[in-house]
């Protein structure tokens, strides 16, 4: 079954079945919620994009709800806000699938595609999503920068290069030369329980940006 989004040759079915648990948690959560989308989050942006941003995984209340990454809860607001105020976003961003916001040069994806329980998926949920999430930043034809929220997101596409974990090591603001001639930049997640705590601010959130347009400049 083909899923609806910018790169949906190469997303993951509805019914993917690869993570048994978090199938069971869809399964369950269908049941509850019938109106959700309770089915593996596709990437939401511009297939031309340069920039491509990883996060985690859907939150229950967000884009497991919703079908669209970042979006329903307030794990979006910070991301969204800053993506406008950089000139990626044509739009006016309400937290909503039909707010028919729009992503230009930028793309949102995430190293796992389901929901996990407690927001926090094995580490083989980690490594059978990592495919997917492989072929949909090689289906970016123009990608030059990819900003990982979080470490999973960090270590996902350290492993997807091939280069060794032991050598990039995770840290907010840390740029990272992948050997394909891209550029990887890490940031902490804008997750409510970063911001709130004041571990990820909006100023340093909107530095890792500057980062990604400086580099971009001189690539």
């Amino acid at each position: 079954m083909s899923v609806h989004g910018p790169l949906s040759s190469v997303e993951a079915p509805k019914g993917c079945r690869r993570c048994p648990r978090l199938a069971g948690l869809r399964k369950s959560l269908r049941k509850e919620h019938p109106d959700w989308w309770n089915a593996p989050v596709p990437a939401f942006g511009d297939p031309d994009a340069w920039l491509a941003i990883i996060g985690l995984a859907p939150g229950k209340e967000g884009a497991h709800r919703t079908g669209r990454p970042f979006t329903g809860d307030a794990s979006g607001e910070m991301l969204f806000a800053t993506l406008t105020d950089f000139g990626f976003a044509n739009g006016t961003f309400a937290n909503d699938p039909d707010d028919g916001i729009a992503l230009a040069g930028a793309i949102i994806l995430n190293a796992v595609k389901c929901l996990p329980p407690e927001n926090k998926p094995t580490g083989a949920e980690i490594t059978n999503c990592r495919p997917y999430l492989g072929k949909a930043l090689s289906a970016l034809p123009d990608l030059q920068i990819i900003l990982a929220l979080g470490k999973v997101a960090h270590d996902s596409i350290i492993r997807l290069s091939g280069a060794r974990l032991v050598d990039h090591k995770f840290a907010h603001g840390a740029a990272h030369q992948l050997p394909d001639g891209r550029t990887l930049i890490d940031s902490y997640h804008c997750s409510r329980y970063n911001v709130n705590t004041g571990r990820l601010t909006a100023t340093m959130f909107e530095q890792v940006f500057e980062q990604a347009v400086y580099l971009s400049s001189v690539s």
